[in-house]
């Protein structure tokens, strides 16, 4: 392995660690570089050249990861977990939850009942 290739994935690993205890937060490219003393620009293509995703594609998963576990363990309203995994708005958290899963929350607690 090439020394670029290892920093790449030391970058990628940062990254994705900085989303997962950011996830609540609104995403802010900015932020996330200046945390990580590197420029945005450079830290967007290396990403989504090691992992396909864009950096708000991945951290609107870890956020979708987290409203399937309310979804499944709690009776929380759908409003109620968009609201604590970070979505601002209903309507935008159950846009992204079934552009990532496929179904809208409501469905995805339907499914895991049967």
């Amino acid at each position: 392995m090439s020394w670029r290739k290892d920093s790449g994935d030391a970058l990628v690993l940062s990254a994705k660690a900085y989303i997962e205890a950011h996830s609540l937060e609104k995403f802010s490219l900015k932020r996330m570089s200046e945390a990580l003393y590197i420029n945005g620009s450079y830290l967007l293509r290396q990403f989504k050249s090691h992992t396909g995703q864009t950096l708000l594609e991945y951290h609107n998963t870890i956020r979708c990861d987290k409203a399937r576990v309310l979804l499944r363990d709690t009776e929380m309203s759908v409003s109620e977990i968009g609201a604590a995994v970070g979505f601002v708005s209903s309507a935008h958290f159950s846009h992204v939850f079934k552009k990532i899963t496929g179904c809208t929350p409501t469905a995805y607690r339907e499914n895991q009942k049967s």
